[in-house]
Order: C-alpha cells, then structure tokens, then sequence
C-alpha cells in the first residue's frame, strides 16, 4: 500500500484509509464482531489509516477502534477523529470548553492520552471562518490533547477557508465521479500549502459501487432511507446529493467503459486516489469482503489500470448528466 505524507505532521498515512461510521451507526446493524473483523482486515491490507467520529453510533466506533489497537502495541495506525455534532451545530457551541470536554471524551473512548488528530465535523461556515477556533484548537494542541488538528466540510468554499489557515493539517472533503469541485480550487490550494486532503464518501454512499437499481432499497435506520433529501443532515452526505435514478444510470455507464475485471468501485478508488493534491481516500466498509475489495483498489495505482482514460469517461458523464444539479450547490 502506498503510504503518503499526513501534512506536515511527520506521520505517512496510507492513499486508501478506512472510513467507519459504518462501524457506527447510520448503515444498518454491523455487530462489534464484524466492526472488529473490518478493522483488522483493513490493517492486514496495508491500511495505516481509520477516519472515526465521537458521534458514530455515540462513541461506538472509537471504542471498538481503541480496544483492538491496545491489543496491538507498537501499530502503525493512525486515528482521526472528529468533534463538534455532538450538540446542535450552531457557532455558540464551538467554545474551547466544549472542544476540551468532546476530546477528552475522545481520548478514553480511544484509549488514548493525545488524539493523533481530531477533525472538526462540519461546523457551520462562521466557524471556519473565525480565528479564535483554530485558537482553542492551538491550545488542544500545547496542552498535549491532540497532535493535530483538520476541519471536515461540505463545500469547497469552508475548504479554502480551512486550508488558509496556518496550522491545519488536514481538510476532509467530499470528492469523487459525482463531485468534481474540489478539483478546481480545492486540491491545488490544499497542494501548495501542504495540507493533506481526505477524500471522504467516495464511493457516493455506495451508488458507485454499480450494484444498485432503480429498486434497490435499504434499511429504515439506513441514512440512505432516511435522508435522501437532507430531513437529517447535509443532503451532499447521502449519495453526494445526487438523485439516486440518476446516479444508477452514470454509475452504469462507468462501470460499462471499464476494461474487464476492474470493478467500478476499484476504479473509483483508484481515480481518486491518483489525482493530484489527493493524500487519502476513506471507504468505508461493512465487511471483510468490502474492506479487502476496497484496500486491493490501491493495486490498480501500479500501472495496470489506465486512470486517465477513466477520468475522461468520469468527466463526460459529470458535465452531461450532474454538473448542472451539483455544481453550484458545494
């Protein structure tokens, strides 16, 4: 697995992580057995990266993370975490007394004395945007709390916002076929101030891994159910915002122009993977089979896999069929 520099943080985190709110909740039932199976196959594959949350299934995630890693001392892992949903998410709530109190939190669920880096989780833009945030986050950082710190966002605007700022290490943004801005401004600037990015929901909550129809349905407590028009959260978090017939039809066209025995999801991967200014890219998995699948895309970043032809396919569908509808609006 190809390993890459986590910003200017010392640490290499590998190009394809392992994202687990799946391990949470929001996706169906996943038993702690099967969260745990995950986790260690992603690890026997090479993955040196897992992106969790303090609110994936209340704490669920870091705590199965942090048992099956202190049962392996002297791990490669790296853990990011994030913060900030844990209360409404309005600016008022982003106090250094609620940052300290969610990473403390955060630090048992884990295990763990210092956070290798804690991610804010969406906040709203005036957050970004103000200074005193990244001061709190400073003084989480001379405290010894956390080694680093990132901001995960919607759209690419609160990302250039982020990526100005000085001690940012990271910026975790939604990107794949069916979200294309992030190459226009986003991966250059976060390139040239060397900020790592993580390409999360890459895999546009799974309509890019070709297997669904028009008729696929999912479970109640599945976020895809539950909050294909935004009723829950950001609309762009469940299958990046597109409309899920269309997002069947160019997914199947994709995966129609690839060579035989490359999956669409693989390719996904893969083509995420190799774009310029891209350090990681976060699948997330709900078994073995999905977490070794997703691992084995890095494979095709050896030079089997012509990724450039792919990307011509992947921006013909974008510009014809979802620019139009996505574009504008993250």
């Amino acid at each position: 697995m190809i390993q890459r520099p986590l910003g200017r943080t010392g640490r290499q985190v590998s190009a394809i992580g392992l994202g687990t709110w799946q391990l949470g909740a929001d996706w169906g039932d996943v038993s702690e057995a099967d969260a745990t199976a995950v986790l260690e196959a992603s690890m026997a594959h090479g993955v040196t990266l897992f992106d969790t949350a303090d609110v994936y299934g209340d704490g669920r995630s870091e705590s199965i993370i942090g048992a099956l890693l202190a049962a392996r001392p002297g791990h490669a892992m790296t853990v990011a975490t994030k913060m900030g949903r844990r209360l409404a998410q309005e600016p008022e709530n982003y106090t250094p007394e609620n940052f300290r109190a969610w990473t403390e939190r955060s630090r048992r669920n884990l295990g763990v004395d210092t956070l290798d880096l804690v991610q804010l989780h969406c906040p709203p833009t005036a957050v970004i945007e103000d200074a005193a945030t990244y001061d709190a986050l400073d003084a989480l950082v001379a405290e010894g709390a956390v080694a680093a710190y990132g901001v995960s966002v919607e759209t690419c605007d609160q990302a250039l916002a982020a990526i100005s700022r000085p001690n940012v290490t990271n910026v975790q943004i939604i990107f794949n076929p069916f979200r294309l801005k992030p190459l226009d401004e986003v991966l250059p600037a976060a390139e040239a101030a060397g900020v790592a990015i993580f390409a999360r929901v890459p895999l546009a909550s799974g309509l890019l891994s070709g297997k669904y129809t028009a008729t696929t349905t999912f479970a109640a407590n599945d976020h895809r159910t539950f909050n294909r028009h935004g009723e829950a959260f950001d609309r762009g978090e469940t299958f990046s915002g597109v409309d899920f017939e269309v997002g069947v039809a160019a997914a199947a066209e994709l995966a129609a122009s690839l060579p035989e025995g490359v999956s669409l999801p693989a390719a996904t991967l893969a083509w995420i993977a190799a774009q310029q200014g891209v350090t990681t890219v976060i699948p997330g998995a709900r078994n073995v089979r999905q977490a070794e699948a997703n691992a084995a895309a890095a494979a095709l970043l050896d030079g089997g896999f012509d990724v450039e032809a792919f990307g011509r396919v992947v921006r013909e569908v974008y510009d014809r069929d979802l620019r139009e509808a996505i574009h504008p609006l993250w």
